[in-house]
């Protein structure tokens, strides 16, 4: 097989191992089920494919709690998971409908999704929702649920763009950001890291390939010769969440597992020392047996959702 042919495959693969590697789901425990709600107009007020832009997928959805009699509310914001290539804000129903639940204004947002005719890229899909967030506050007002605080999270895919607007734009959010949530999220480019895909800075091979992957990603073009030396890092750093936590080190709850092979392990080890170096209050859930759907560790998948609970009412208390 050509090179060139084999990097486009690994690419393909990788790309595609990511969408499906999120739909992997835990067998759900009664404790688990409290943080699963179905919608009903009992909750409150559900609003659907506002516009953030020009763009088709430039689209949110608002969930609005029942009780609209508060001063202020806190918002939660989830972005949904797909590989930077597929899913979609609806697929996230029923984390939108819990968090509502709770008293909270909450969001999905849609991004444009990485395709065969377009060149977006993590760093496009994060200013987007960079774009997005302060539509959704006025939405929200005007709705008549002014917003004084947010958190923001995700899953997968959704969760580095979570973690690139709370670290990267947060000093910038129009309220501030006061916690980060989610799961299995890329935070960090190095390339010794990325091995599960080939990519590498020992070998031609690894590095023409790790050249291809991040500038995909990143939408810079990078070389192989960058990979070498390692001025690669300044063309990922924008979509590189651990290098941004210092910028704004807000509280932290994340999940990871151990046998990841779509978002290698090690570089979530990144993110967690990038946390302890600023002093975040955080918490850092490792999954020893599961895989990017976090699938096999169900008593720890429980401790990391009550943890954003209990975190949730921390730094978002209802009033």
């Amino acid at each position: 097989m050509r090179r060139g042919t084999f990097i486009a495959l690994s690419i393909v693969l990788f790309l595609g191992s990511f969408a499906a590697g999120i739909a992997s789901k835990n067998i759900q425990s009664e404790e688990m089920k409290k943080y699963s709600v179905s919608w009903s107009d009992e909750l409150g007020t559900l609003q659907k494919d506002l516009s953030y832009g020009d763009g088709t997928s430039q689209k949110f959805d608002l969930y609005l709690p029942k009780d609209d009699s508060k001063e202020s509310y806190g918002l939660a914001v989830y972005l949904h998971a797909g590989g930077f290539t597929s899913g979609d804000k609806s697929g996230d129903e029923k984390m939108l409908s819990w968090v509502c639940s709770k008293g909270y204004v909450a969001a999905g947002i849609n991004y444009t999704l990485r395709t065969d005719a377009n060149t977006a890229s993590v760093l496009t899909q994060s200013n987007e929702i960079k774009e997005a967030i302060p539509k959704v506050i006025k939405a929200a007002k005007e709705a008549g649920y002014p917003i004084d605080k947010m958190t923001i999270a995700g899953g997968s895919a959704g969760h580095t763009l979570a973690m690139i607007y709370a670290y990267r734009d947060g000093k910038d959010a129009p309220v501030p950001v006061v916690l980060t949530f989610g799961g299995v999220g890329p935070s960090s480019f190095y390339a010794e890291d990325w091995g599960i895909f080939g990519a590498g800075t020992e070998t031609e091979e690894q590095r023409t390939m790790a050249a291809s992957l991040f500038s995909v990603m990143s939408g810079e073009q990078i070389t192989p010769e960058e990979i070498e030396d390692g001025s690669y890092l300044e063309k990922v750093k924008p979509i590189a969440a651990a290098e941004w936590v210092a910028n704004n080190p807000v509280p932290t709850v994340v999940a990871y597992g151990a046998c990841d092979k779509v978002q290698p392990f090690a570089a979530s080890k990144r993110l967690k020392a990038a946390l302890e170096e600023n002093n975040v209050d955080y918490q850092y859930f490792e999954l020893p047996h599961s895989g990017h759907g976090l699938q096999n560790d169900n008593a720890i998948s429980l401790k990391w959702i009550q943890t954003v609970d209990a975190y949730l009412d921390k730094y978002m208390p209802v009033k």
